[in-house]
């Protein structure tokens, strides 16, 4: 068994974090279905999934010729007001041969049938691949659309004080153990393959997700550094720049808070190498200490001042 995701993450288009209440609101996107709320350790809402329908075909590393037909289950998410994600997943699994009517795929919620030869570990390498075949599925572009739909909404100003660039996380789990490979594919997109038991693939697209996230928040607070501290010019004016990263950024970080016990293993590895947390911390400490040095400068140019006018 397969299943493929995708996984965008960026910034709300807003100047300060959504209430409870309005980022429930805002993921509010299928009439009569819930959004999904939880408060610990971190606030994070989750829209209703939607359903996308594809036909189209399959990138193998085969170049096998390899069609794709069913559905696509879609949905959004809000973390603690400010970060936001779009998320697209399927599992793959072999057709009959020849195109059905659509109503047997819509029968069969969040699946694709294949029509053709391909197995799993050609089409997951096919979709991780960095060749892929122009004009095969595209999960990003769905991703895409789950968050264009919440960033449109007219509750947000647009205001956005923290530029910053979204990242993307491809994804493929396939039945087995032990296996895992993360790969740093260019500044903005990650893949990664993962071998699960069969019955933790659906707990696979959170994992996914929370790793998506902090993949994000990781990137992105290294690029605020590179841009702001590398510098041995770094003043006052470079520590406020920083500003909104310690407001908007440096309480996130809660790995594996919403992942499946089952799966915990991964992230576990995950933190050996590349060693997620570790780098964090050491980010979060030099944005501390140049922050201390520049209160320390300051005050000390106070000191000197009085001293004169003394």
């Amino acid at each position: 068994m397969l299943v493929l995701g995708e996984v965008r993450t960026g910034l709300i288009q807003n100047s300060t974090a959504l209430s409870k209440v309005d980022a429930a609101r805002l993921l509010d996107l299928v009439l009569g279905e819930r959004v999904r709320v939880s408060e610990r350790p971190i606030h994070h809402a989750t829209s209703p999934e939607r359903l996308v329908g594809v036909d189209c075909p399959l990138s193998a590393r085969s170049r096998a010729s390899v069609r794709g037909v069913g559905t696509v289950l879609t949905r959004a998410a809000v973390t603690e007001g400010h970060v936001l994600q779009g998320s697209a997943y399927t599992r793959i699994r072999p057709g009959t041969g020849r195109r059905l009517p659509w109503a047997h795929y819509l029968g069969h919620p969040g699946q694709v049938e294949t029509i053709g030869r391909g197995n799993d570990l050609d089409l997951a390498q096919g979709f991780l691949g960095a060749d892929r075949t122009p004009g095969t599925l595209d999960l990003g572009a769905i991703c895409d659309r789950a968050m264009d739909d919440v960033q449109r909404s007219p509750s947000l100003d647009r205001r956005i004080t923290l530029r910053t660039a979204p990242t993307s996380l491809r994804w493929a789990a396939v039945e087995g153990a032990d296996a895992l490979q993360f790969t740093v594919v260019s500044p903005t997109l990650r893949t990664l393959r993962v071998d699960v038991p069969a019955e933790r693939l659906d707990a696979t697209v959170t994992l996914c997700e929370d790793l998506a996230l902090h993949d994000w928040l990781l990137t992105t607070l290294l690029d605020l550094i590179d841009r702001n501290l590398t510098s041995a010019a770094a003043d006052a004016r470079s520590v406020r720049r920083l500003r909104p990263a310690i407001d908007h950024l440096l309480h996130l970080w809660m790995p594996a808070a919403r992942v499946d016990e089952e799966l915990l293993p991964v992230w576990e590895r995950m933190e050996r190498r590349p060693g997620f947390t570790r780098q964090w911390n050491a980010c979060v400490s030099r944005i501390r200490d140049q922050v201390t040095v520049n209160a320390i400068a300051v005050l000390s140019g106070d000191e000197r001042q009085r001293g004169m006018t003394g």
